[in-house]
């Protein structure tokens, strides 16, 4: 098979029959009928399901892998390219923010440029100046945090070579982060400018984007415990150099020192210290946790369409 476009379902019930009727145009026209459309639903609460699996039976080419619940836009995402069987994937959301026709343009550059990976990248994040900001310095503090340079507005939206999906799909993790799974993987990836639509409101609040944020870094790097040793370093050397002060007063001055609201000063500083930084390394025990117990990080519950064995 030549083409797989794969697509996850959450509230796409408006948008789910236009974006498989042009995802079905630019795949036929780009070649021909040797083509999938995999629909993943994850969990979603309106009627998706059953307006895909209404698609199955019109249109064999359409497969629907159906979640045992909702697992998240990232794991179903991993699922769908897993179900994958096309030598290229194009992977697009479905709510149409995202064109189906940019398939053309993708192939048609991955063609000319012999890459693995074809991304789309926002001239203009979309949205208003709070999600814009608030997106930029997500980006800004990964980088600091783990050394990781991603992409800047990065979409869903890329076109895929067969190797690099196999390669992609080597990641086990549970807590899954697709942009930076993505950049790691590596291979030859190209970008390609494009205008992202606004048919919806962002479901990426300013709390899903820090709880986001500290899942990445959490699962990038170990920058942050690094951090921890580093200032509990510095702060042992401050107090060895404020001792060795206060012993010196002591011996050589007469005036006795006014010191409590120091002291307790230091006492609430160094307690918040310790709390915070028994969290970051209880964030780490937890991902261990997670990944010791090996369990899926999707659940098929059913999988609906003419071409499944």
């Amino acid at each position: 098979m030549k083409l797989s476009i794969v697509a996850t379902l959450y509230k796409s019930a408006p948008h789910l029959a236009e974006f498989h009727a042009r995802a079905a145009e630019s795949a036929m026209r780009l070649v021909g009928e040797d083509y999938e459309i995999v629909l993943v639903n994850d969990g979603s609460p309106d009627d998706s399901l059953e307006l895909a699996i209404e698609l199955t039976r019109t249109d064999a080419r359409v497969t629907v892998v159906d979640l045992s619940r909702n697992f998240g836009h990232h794991k179903a995402m991993m699922t769908g390219l897993a179900h994958s069987k096309g030598e290229r994937i194009f992977l697009i959301d479905s709510d149409l923010e995202e064109e189906p026709e940019w398939l053309n343009a993708f192939t048609q550059q991955m063609e000319e440029e012999n890459c693995d990976v074809v991304q789309g990248i926002q001239e203009r994040r979309k949205g208003n100046w709070f999600e814009r900001w608030s997106g930029q310095w997500f980006y800004r503090l990964f980088k600091a945090l783990t050394g990781l340079a991603l992409p800047e507005n990065i979409v869903t939206a890329r076109l895929m070579s067969r190797r690099y999906v196999d390669a992609l799909l080597r990641h086990q993790e549970r807590e899954v982060f697709m942009a930076g799974l993505w950049h790691i993987t590596g291979f030859d990836q190209r970008h390609h400018i494009i205008k992202k639509h606004c048919t919806s409101e962002t479901t990426y609040t300013l709390r899903r984007k820090m709880s986001l944020l500290v899942n990445s870094v959490t699962s990038f790097s170990n920058a942050p415990l690094v951090g921890i040793f580093y200032i509990g370093v510095s702060i042992s050397l401050f107090a060895l150099a404020y001792i060795a002060y206060l012993v010196t007063h002591w011996l050589f001055l007469t005036k006795p020192m006014s010191g409590w609201t120091s002291v307790m000063a230091s006492i609430w500083l160094l307690g918040g210290m310790v709390i915070s930084f028994i969290g970051v390394v209880g964030i780490y025990l937890s991902k261990i946790f997670s990944e010791t117990k090996q369990r899926p990080y999707t659940i098929v519950r059913q999988i609906y369409g003419q071409q499944q064995d």
